[in-house]
């Protein structure tokens, strides 16, 4: 069996791994590249592999690093099933129609602003090329094996991450060799997520590294947000809060609301803005087992938001200057409403930016959280006055230490380990880490190489 890297490799995005034998292809992971233009710029190229030569996918979680250039697959032949846990289905019908439809809105803002350099910007995939995906989805239960294709079997264990997010153990019958690959894996005290599931048999393991190279903060976030919401709403200001809208934009809507609700911070408006965002949040509400909150911790999310879907209601949004919380997609400022947030409460100093999670290079949020001084949004140039923060501690990723007390809570000892989904110096770190810790085998393997398991 060979192992192919199609992506996530000296990235934290592109995740794509190739699995095949003599006879078949399994796609783990099909996601687009995000962050600075030499990465964007893959998603244009020609597919690695022909998309009708392969036999099915699997996927560790829904979001778009990992899961959104299945509409371009399919458009582009793919005919087999996506396979994934329910939870990722769900949010899937979600995050990928809406990719689509923003898509399609920003080429046409581009279009009719003349901002970009192609003559008429066309969209990578649609939201009906989303639609048409979505048929080839099927959704198996964490545990549960199943045969993408004759001779590979697949089950799913807890990444802690996301909903639906997944550790996938692929084991091929004729080598009788257990593949593992990580996804991304969550935190072991998270808010809102239950801890990532040990991992017990692995021959190689394919581990992310997205915080190989550091800690996070441990101060405590409520404190900073308590004193972030209080001091911009004293003279003024609002909150503007990118979030992903899986995951994160629900952490932050329970911790504020129950700061709130503890009298920790004044009474403010709270708007959620992101269509993706409202219809996640419901489906958070949905599935109780993968979360730590209660059905009236999701109430209390639910009835004390104001839940922005309209573009007209966006709009007025965006008009309005008394103090307020605002929690916007997407959550390294790459695309979605909060780029028309941004540009209206960037230049005013009474007002506050909020990151909450990792900013891969090349974003308009990694430039914010390093110092910029103005940000291209739209074709402008937008000055940067309001304060910037971001609370690392609130990711959804594990640091290096997580991740190294996660791989020894089970009884793995696998021949090789190849660390993936990580800026070079992180992954290389978290190599040695890992071999410092475990004394495994360990590489960081390059985009495009081919190693036999």
């Amino acid at each position: 069996m060979e192992l192919q890297f199609l992506g996530g490799a000296g990235t934290v995005t592109g995740s794509r791994y190739l699995l095949t034998d003599e006879k078949h292809k399994l796609l783990v992971d099909c996601g687009l590249y995000q962050g600075v233009k030499t990465l964007r710029r893959r998603n244009w190229a020609r597919f690695p592999v022909d998309p009708a030569s392969l036999d099915a996918v699997v996927l560790t979680h829904g979001h778009i690093d990992h899961s959104g250039y299945l509409p371009a697959l399919v458009k582009q032949g793919f005919r087999g099933r996506i396979y994934c846990a329910k939870a990722t289905h769900d949010l899937c019908r979600v995050l990928l129609p809406d990719a689509g439809y923003l898509q399609e809105e920003d080429a046409k803002y581009a279009r009719r602003k003349r901002f970009s350099r192609h003559e008429t910007p066309e969209p990578l995939f649609t939201e009906k090329d989303a639609w048409e995906a979505l048929k080839h989805f099927e959704s198996v239960h964490y545990h549960e094996s199943f045969e993408p294709v004759r001779g590979m079997s697949v089950h799913l264990t807890p990444a802690g991450h996301i909903l639906g997010s997944a550790c996938v153990h692929v084991h091929h019958s004729e080598s009788n060799r257990t593949v593992v690959f990580s996804g991304d894996v969550g935190r072991q005290n998270d808010p809102i997520m239950r801890a990532p599931e040990p991992l017990s048999k692995a021959d190689v393991l394919i581990c992310e590294s997205t915080y190989g190279d550091r800690l996070h903060d441990d101060s405590d976030p409520e404190q900073i947000l308590t004193d972030i919401i209080t001091e911009t709403s004293a003279r003024g200001g609002i909150v503007l809060i990118p979030a992903f809208a899986v995951g994160r934009a629900q952490m932050l809507l329970y911790l504020i609301h129950k700061l709130m609700r503890e009298h920790r911070i004044p009474r403010l408006p709270v708007y959620l803005n992101s269509p993706m965002a409202i219809k996640a949040t419901e489906i958070f509400c949905h599935h109780h087992k993968e979360h730590r909150l209660s059905t009236d911790d999701c109430a209390l999310i639910d009835h004390n938001t104001e839940f922005v879907k309209s573009v007209e209601q966006s709009i007025e949004l965006n008009s309005q200057r008394f103090p307020s919380i605002i929690i916007s997609a997407s959550g390294m400022a790459s695309g979605g409403r909060v780029l028309h947030h941004l540009k209206t409460l960037l230049p005013n100093p009474r007002n506050s930016i909020v990151f909450a999670g990792f900013q891969a290079p090349g974003t308009r949020g990694d430039a914010l959280v390093h110092g910029a001084e103005s940000v291209k949004i739209h074709g402008e140039h937008w000055p940067v006055k309001a304060e910037i923060f971001n609370l690392d501690s609130l990711s959804a990723h594990g640091d290096y230490q997580e991740i190294l007390d996660w791989l020894g809570q089970g009884s793995l000892s696998p021949d090789r380990v190849y660390v993936t989904h990580g800026e070079p110096l992180a992954s290389d770190i978290m190599r040695k880490r890992i071999r410092d810790r475990f004394g495994w085998d360990c590489c960081v393997p390059d985009l495009y190489e081919k190693v036999q398991i």
